[in-house]
């Protein structure tokens, strides 16, 4: 009886899934996503201090939630490059030290990211892992609002080279290339702050950005 249960329970598992066409080479998948940017921020080393902050100041990075547009190319059944496309802003606020002092405000960052990805074939469920290279482009960051009573005129983020690593898996709906998707990238990734009083470097600190990048949505294949 225990047997004859397993195997039903099997069969309307399967069932519940629609017929659906596996990757093959050449395929090319776009997918829409809502993500969460979860970056660190905190402060890894201090290089220059003619202010005099507090020996205990360190820093966070806010959260923030952006639509992505990613691309997919598959190379063959179970190999994939996939590139994605977004912009996400985000404040640097200080948690001890200066607690609650905004430092950095409006910094807007683009991540350029290009992954290898590796698909496991189970069927209508699809999980995958990868990995690949990024670079943030930082194409705008305003002094924070505690910073410019101290007379900083500008704030500076260095553009970086780093590593992603990403795990999720793929869905098909059905045999016409409809599907959704859940991906987890974590990057490792740093940045060099300043902050400049006219002409004069006044504070120059390396942060650790390393940002938990969490995606679901929509995709489509053909």
């Amino acid at each position: 009886m225990k047997n004859k249960f397993a195997l039903t329970f099997a069969t309307l598992a399967i069932a519940a899934f629609p017929a659906t066409a596996s990757a093959e080479a050449g395929d090319l998948q776009v997918k829409l996503l809502g993500t969460l940017v979860s970056p660190d921020g905190e402060i890894t080393r201090v290089d220059t201090d003619i202010v005099g902050l507090p020996a205990d100041t360190q820093t966070k990075a806010n959260d923030n939630f952006v639509p992505t547009l990613a691309i997919e190319y598959y190379f063959s059944d179970n190999f994939s490059v996939e590139t994605i496309c977004c912009m996400t802003q985000h404040d640097v606020d200080a948690v001890s030290g200066l607690p609650g002092a905004e430092l950095v405000s409006n910094a807007k960052v683009i991540p350029a990211t290009f992954t290898a990805k590796y698909h496991f074939d189970l069927g209508a469920v699809r999980p995958y892992v990868g990995a690949g290279p990024t670079y943030f482009l930082w194409v705008g960051e305003d002094p924070g609002a505690a910073t410019l009573p101290l007379g900083v005129t500008d704030t500076d983020l260095s553009d970086e080279f780093g590593v992603a690593l990403q795990a999720g898996f793929d869905v098909d709906l059905n045999d016409t290339g409809l599907g959704l998707t859940f991906d987890a990238k974590r990057y490792f990734v740093d940045t060099t702050a300043q902050w400049y009083v006219g002409d004069t470097l006044a504070i120059q600190t390396k942060h650790k950005l390393d940002p938990w990048v969490l995606s679901a949505g929509v995709s489509y294949r053909f």
